[in-house]
């Protein structure tokens, strides 16, 4: 396809629309896109200004050869040059968003004595409550990540978030005990999506060298949430009742789905550059399509195109799955370990209520030590990410993905130590402050293996990222929901202390995964179908992000990890697929395209050179 300036129809075309803009658009007054409202950024993503319509995109506006949409230089509506301010607001707002799901999780555990009285339950029917929950924590993301990528992280979000706090409210009302634990299926299910899609959120706004912090920040949420979630519902639960704890709930939920409508902007570089490129198309009367698109464009008219893409997407983390080692190994990993979590909040009842006599709101403050756990860890990656951004720097700006691994192996070794201490301290012989110091060692090495194993997956799989992590969060999840169906079994028949030592044999069966990705991982990358695509892919993208980056001194350097080996052809500007932004771009290709693609490659003589271990 050529690169050619605009014919003088279609200049004639565009600088009409413009002056029709130009008197609708405050900022198109304003030479150049780096300037714009923030209502603007937030409900008109496509930004056509008139500076996007006069621009000169490569190709010739005809249906055999369309005008390629990209971000413009300075494009105030590239997520990846938002302000940092923005860019914080954005990740807090994701952070707090997926923090209300795992505090609504776990906060029924408060109330749980209540549902067992008002409904004449046994405990073990009560406990399915929370487990349904978080099975809809695997269900979703089956659904969410796929269809984020196609229509985009807002409104999926906007949409899921809306229907969860819904379900939060009708659970207050429920009148029998099968209502109020369906309604919690499908308020995991809609729930679940910010714990899928923020994280791509964040990918799609921070550069790898960045995203350290964003992340560790992001990842206090999943496990922070759920330890707030029994000392809130304890004291809600004994107070109010079991309907509070569920309608404060729904209040939360709500305050934080208005707050994210008004203040989170679409954050998905192909759904933004798709409706540039529609409303250029009706407004010019020319043809365009996005960059990200342009390789699909002769197949638009093949019938079912767009549901045979929808279908690959949703199939492919099954996929990855059982053909990848990492990311089953990892997976299975941190499933285990999730389990374990959820299944302390069916033990601690046992442990510090019935065994030692406490109440509900202050068996729920035996959690303060899993708290305080995953604020240790997460301060601890925080400042673990100056030695990644020395190991980036070393190696051309580009770290390899093994680098990640640090705080994974020094939380392999806390995970078990923190699990048999606390199997064998927690007798009410023993002072209460041992066991929940123990329970702080679990939750630091906890988090430590996710958070190091998240980011080692994505900077791994890149462009398949969210697929990973969406086969990720359904196998952990169906261990969250199944570990404590069985806990108040395993606990009676085998006492607290054995009970409590299960889960540390499995830790530390797993303990050396990590060291053993450290050490062979690169190879292993090397030798997966999906793991080795994606390295190729990013050392193209890397290149053409350099090339386009070339603007002079006063184009933002938020690229440092993007040092080209050379310079391939040319890719959407910011553009940088960590998210299966990604999936778009090439993980939704058919075998047969991918194929072409390489052939492409091929012909074209380039040489892929990433960093690796």
């Amino acid at each position: 396809m050529g690169t050619t300036t605009q014919p003088a129809a279609a200049a004639s075309t565009s600088t009409t629309a413009a002056a029709a803009i130009s008197e609708k658009d405050v900022e198109g007054q304003n030479r150049g896109t780096n300037r714009v409202s923030h209502f603007s950024l937030v409900f008109n993503p496509s930004g056509l200004t008139p500076e996007v319509l006069e621009h000169a995109y490569p190709g010739h506006g005809t249906a055999e050869s369309p005008y390629v949409v990209d971000f413009l230089p300075r494009d105030a509506r590239n997520p990846m040059q938002f302000a940092p301010w923005r860019k914080w607001v954005i990740t807090a707002l994701q952070a707090i968003a997926t923090l209300a799901v795992a505090f609504a999780s776990t906060a029924y555990s408060g109330g749980i004595m209540q549902v067992i009285h008002d409904f004449h339950i046994s405990t073990e029917l009560a406990i399915v409550g929370i487990s349904l929950f978080v099975v809809g924590f695997a269900v979703g993301p089956l659904l969410w990540a796929p269809l984020s990528e196609f229509y985009g992280r807002q409104i999926i979000f906007f949409t899921t978030y809306a229907v969860f706090t819904a379900f939060n409210a009708g659970g207050a009302g429920a009148q029998n005990i099968q209502t109020l634990i369906i309604l919690r299926f499908f308020a995991g299910s809609f729930g679940s999506s910010p714990l899928t899609n923020s994280g791509g959120v964040i990918a799609d706004i921070f550069s790898a060298n960045e995203r350290g912090m964003a992340s560790g920040v992001f990842a206090t949420a999943p496990f922070l949430g759920p330890a707030i979630g029994p000392i809130v519902g304890g004291f809600l639960g004994a107070a109010e009742g079991w309907r509070w704890v569920q309608g404060v709930t729904a209040i939360f939920t709500g305050v934080l789905w208005i707050a994210c409508v008004l203040f989170v902007p679409e954050t998905y570089a192909p759904v933004l550059l798709r409706k540039r490129a529609a409303e250029l198309r009706k407004v010019t009367g020319k043809f365009y399509v996005s960059k990200v698109d342009a390789s699909n464009w002769e197949h638009r008219g093949r019938k079912g195109e767009k549901m045979k893409q929808i279908k690959t997407a949703m199939v492919r983390p099954w996929v990855l799955l059982f053909s990848e080692p990492i990311v089953f190994l990892t997976s299975i990993y941190m499933a285990i370990v999730y389990g374990t979590l959820y299944m302390l909040f069916a033990a601690f009842p046992i442990v510090f209520q019935q065994y030692r006599g406490w109440s509900a709101g202050v068996g729920g403050l035996a959690f303060i030590g899993v708290a305080v756990g995953v604020l240790i860890a997460v301060l601890y990656c925080m400042y673990d990410n100056k030695r990644y951004m020395r190991v980036a720097a070393a190696h051309g700006g580009v770290a390899p993905p093994e680098a990640r691994l640090f705080c994974a192996m020094i939380g392999s070794v806390l995970l078990p130590v923190g699990l048999f201490w606390f199997a064998w301290t927690n007798s009410p012989s023993v002072h209460w402050i041992v066991p929940i110091i123990a329970s702080g060692f679990f939750a630091c090495g906890l988090v430590l293996v996710f958070l190091s194993l998240m980011t080692y997956l994505i900077d791994s799989y890149t462009v398949f990222a969210a697929s990973v992590l969406a086969s990720n969060s359904v196998l952990r999840s169906l261990f969250g929901a199944a570990f404590p169906l069985f806990t108040t079994y395993m606990y009676k028949d085998l006492g607290i202390h054995w009970a409590s030592t299960i889960p540390a044999f499995l830790a530390l069966a797993c303990m050396p995964f990590p060291f053993l990705f450290y050490r062979y991982g690169a190879a292993i990358r090397m030798r997966c179908k999906y793991a080795s695509e994606a390295a190729t892919i990013m050392a193209r993208m890397r290149g053409a992000a350099a090339a386009g980056a070339g603007a002079g001194p006063t184009e933002p350097l938020e690229r440092l990890d993007e040092v080209p080996r050379e310079q391939p052809e040319q890719q959407p500007q910011g553009v940088r697929p960590s998210s299966d932004d990604e999936g778009t771009i090439v993980g939704n290709h058919t075998d047969d395209e991918l194929r072409e693609k390489e052939k492409e490659k091929e012909r074209g003589g380039s040489h892929d050179n990433t960093n690796m271990v």
